[in-house]
């Protein structure tokens, strides 16, 4: 009997060994792939088993479309201290209303710091904590190329682009702090193209009300020269010929209370580009290399290249609008920090339809408040087996020393002529 128990405790030993050198833990620099993520998924890195890290669909992409995933340690992101004292400055004046989905009181920082699982409307003050506490800057000054990609032939063309946004809410630093004007805006912004001759000019000046009505949207019409307005439900149009909806700016773009719904789905970790590698290399201009987070040499040509870290997060599926063209969108937004890293937008049947996916990394501001953008965007339409990419210029800024008036209609016909 004592024979047949050392045997036992020797064969339990020796499985518990196996597991252990099955589950080894991966070292940093490591490629993930189809060819090899079979022999990888129960392998670990930071503790963590690869297949726990890898979402549906981000595996389905690595078994079917190419995607590569190089390994990178994690480095914590840390709220500036601005924000964080603006938090609890203002957070006890914020007001919400359960049966619109509607805040009232906001002014700076995170309208929900201590938002608890058990409240029945968890999902959306997490939704609510991003689209008010992104920490994208009060001023955002971004040129930007879309890469227009064709899953079978490869890059189509490029087009430059401007992006700013100025926001009259969740200021930190200036004068007109925390709360420019009368607090009935959230935010103006200029979308516009600069190239190629075609697509010059064309652009939208928006906005946005820190309340429930529709956005004001006006674009320039290049053959009159002049601006005209368009309906409120532009929000959710795409921008120009792209893939992209103006809803799926930063994967979310939308004030919360305009879609139906959101549900949490839970809390899990997954791999992410969230201290992304320097996007564009203008030694390299007019050539593939110009963007080597890109892979645009080989096939479906819209992978990105970079190093994806383990960040904990929220998972929330929201509910469109009849409108919209999705169905919903399921987004994967960080734990620690306002910062949604990948979505998934369905059809009206409630087929997964695109991928979003958005790679950020922290930037100093103007004004020395540490901010985090965007560095490069993925949207990716398997159905049209078609995407669009954007990536940002090296020389991106935030917090620029702006007044609103530099955000403005004014700016938008200037610029279209």
């Amino acid at each position: 009997m004592k024979t047949q128990y050392k045997i036992s405790i020797a064969m339990a030993a020796f499985a518990a060994c196996g597991a252990t050198a099955i589950a080894a833990e991966l070292p940093a620099g490591t490629v993930i792939s189809k060819a090899n993520f079979d022999q990888v998924k129960n392998e670990t890195f930071e503790g963590k088993t690869i297949a726990s890290m890898v979402p549906e669909k981000v595996e389905w992409q690595i078994r079917n479309w190419g995607l590569t995933i190089k390994l990178r340690k994690s480095e914590p992101i840390t709220m500036d201290p601005k924000m964080v004292e603006a938090t609890k400055k203002y957070a006890g004046e914020v007001k919400y209303d359960a049966a619109m989905n509607e805040v009232s009181g906001y002014k700076a920082g995170l309208p929900f710091p201590d938002v608890a699982s058990s409240d029945p409307n968890y999902a959306a003050k997490l939704v609510w904590n991003f689209y008010y506490g992104a920490p994208v800057g009060q001023v955002m000054n971004l040129n930007f190329t879309y890469l227009l990609v064709d899953g079978d032939k490869g890059l189509e063309r490029t087009q430059n682009w401007v992006l700013s946004r100025y926001f009259m809410k969740n200021r930190l630093t200036g004068k007109n702090t925390p709360v420019e004007g009368d607090g009935s805006v959230f935010a103006k912004t200029l979308l516009f193209a600069t190239y190629p001759q075609d697509v010059k000019g064309l652009g939208l000046f928006t906005i946005r009300y820190d309340g429930p009505q529709l956005e004001e949207n006006s674009v320039y019409i290049k053959s009159s020269r002049r601006t005209r307005r368009l309906p409120g439900g532009a929000w959710m149009d795409p921008i120009g010929g792209t893939d992209q909806l103006k809803d799926d700016l930063e994967v979310w773009d939308a004030r919360p209370s305009w879609y139906k719904s959101f549900k949490y789905v839970g809390k899990r970790w997954i791999l992410a580009v969230a201290h992304q590698s320097n996007s564009s290399d203008l030694s390299k201009k007019g050539t593939p290399d110009a963007w080597p987070t890109v892979d645009l040499k080989n096939p479906p040509y819209w992978n990105p290249v970079d190093a994806w870290e383990p960040r904990e997060v929220h998972v929330i599926e929201a509910v469109a609008p009849d409108a919209h063209p999705y169905s919903k969108k399921i987004m994967y937004m960080d734990v620690a920090y306002p910062r949604i890293y990948m979505g998934e937008a369905y059809d009206k049947k409630g087929e997964f339809w695109k991928w979003l996916f958005f790679s950020g990394r922290p930037l100093k501001g103007e004004d020395g408040v540490q901010t985090y953008i965007s560095g490069q965007g993925h949207t990716i339409d398997f159905k049209r087996k078609h995407a669009t990419i954007f990536v940002n210029a090296p020389d991106v800024k935030t917090n620029s020393p702006w007044t609103a008036d530099d955000v403005s209609l004014g700016k938008l016909e200037a610029a279209g002529q």
